[in-house]
């Protein structure tokens, strides 16, 4: 008859420590991770929804013959809006309308007074605010803001931050506590079965996610600075600037008179993806950028600046560092538009996988729970039993760590005041 060793202390004691850590990161972070989950899965599988929801402003009568830009532009002008005209996005495709962006006061960050003109005919559709690089419409855009801030502003980024913060911990630590209860028990729990599942999911969203929020981005930022995986950025020629032999441009901040020169020039060069700003200058006498903004596969995010009709400088995605274009495929796959509808159900498989670990976590804490406490995921303790060198090691791991993602630091510290204050209250009511 053969015998299963029994678990060392040492083992145990690890045990221990992660499945109080797990807890109090599940039961209090939680609810932060449900809402990210959700609103992100929402988010993700709302692209046909809005092409539907906004058929009108999107979608016109396809025609073999298009008007010059600038007229297209002069359209959109006529309409007398309230803003200075800023850039042009072209028709990507027959039966697609042109968006001429504005500028205008009282919008927020990132966001745009779009006007919609059928290039075939110059009718002007309608008008939308879209918002950041993508040009998403109210719809995503509302999304998208319950996802980053629950519509709260700044502040509220402190919500996705936290989820973004935690959800690599509680991932890994769900995994470690798993794989012990696999070796000691036949009885696998579905919640950890669910969180093995999605945790390659989890890892990828966590690190995504965190190159966008307030505290740990600017230390991606600087992280990646420090090891040149920066975004470079187009050299673009201000007013007054020489540019060799190609002329001095006429155009000022806010003319569009060469926009078809300009556009001509820029497809000459090389930019050829479907969808493509043309900036306008931002001084007078600048120079215009007609940039890439194809975000699937093959990624298409080369920019040209064009000045005097003559393309003077380029950048090349191809050209990027390894690191930029990780950054620009990881935040592109995070918003489901990497490699299209594939994408977009990954995940939901990944979010619903998220949502459901958290509500089967919640059931089992609250099957589990005393009758008059938080509850008590492991006996107090556990850390003297670890070896005292690699506690020292998890410590100053805790610490660096805590410094690089904030919000985990601050949080880690609360829930040890919580967890101090918890064991207080047991031995004062025991004695």
């Amino acid at each position: 008859m053969t015998t299963t060793a029994a678990p060392s202390r040492t083992s145990f004691a690890w045990r221990g420590l992660f499945l109080r850590l797990h807890f109090y990161a599940g039961v209090l972070v939680g609810p932060f991770v449900l809402i990210a989950a959700l609103t992100g899965v929402l988010y993700a599988l709302t692209p046909q929804l809005e092409s539907w929801v906004y058929s009108d402003q999107l979608r016109v009568p396809a025609t073999a013959q298009q008007l010059p830009l600038s007229q297209q532009v002069d359209a959109a002008l006529a309409t007398s809006p309230r803003g200075s005209l800023v850039a042009v996005r072209p028709a990507p495709e027959p039966g697609a309308t042109t968006r001429v962006l504005f500028s205008e006061k009282g919008l927020g960050e990132s966001e745009r007074r779009a006007v919609f003109v059928d290039p075939g005919t110059g009718r002007v559709t309608g008008d939308l605010v879209v918002y950041g690089s993508s040009g998403v419409l109210p719809l995503r855009t509302t999304l998208d803001q319950l996802h980053r801030n629950l519509m709260l502003g700044e502040p509220g980024r402190l919500y996705s931050e936290l989820a973004a913060s935690w959800l690599w911990v509680v991932a890994l630590g769900g995994l470690v506590l798993w794989v012990s209860r696999a070796r000691n028990s036949k009885r696998i729990r579905t919640h950890g079965l669910i969180g093995v599942w999605v945790l390659a999911g989890a890892l990828f969203l966590s690190a995504t996610g965190l190159t966008w929020s307030a505290y740990a981005g600017e230390n991606v930022a600087m992280l990646r600075t420090a090891v040149g995986w920066s975004t470079p950025t187009l050299k673009m020629p201000g007013a007054g600037e020489s540019h060799g032999d190609h002329g001095s441009s006429t155009s000022s901040a806010g003319g569009h008179g060469e926009i078809d020169a300009v556009f001509g020039a820029a497809k000459l060069s090389g930019i050829d993806a479907k969808a493509v700003e043309i900036g306008l200058p931002a001084t007078p006498g600048g120079a215009w950028k007609v940039a890439e903004i194809e975000k699937g596969l093959p990624t298409q995010n080369d920019s040209v600046a064009v000045h005097g009709g003559e393309v003077v400088s380029a950048l090349k995605f191809a050209d990027f560092p390894l690191g930029a274009k990780l950054t620009r495929w990881g935040i592109d796959a995070h918003m489901g538009v990497l490699f299209g509808w594939p994408n977009q159900l990954l995940l939901l498989l990944i979010g619903g996988g998220l949502v459901a670990s958290v509500v089967l976590g919640y059931r089992m804490w609250w099957k589990r729970r005393p009758t008059n406490g938080f509850g008590r995921p492991a006996p107090r303790g556990q850390w003297r039993k670890a070896p005292r060198g690699a506690l020292i090691g998890l410590g100053l791991g805790a610490l660096l760590v805590g410094w690089f993602v904030p919000l985990l630091g601050v949080s880690l510290v609360v829930f040890l005041a919580v967890d101090l204050l918890l064991g207080r209250r047991v031995k004062t009511a025991a004695s």
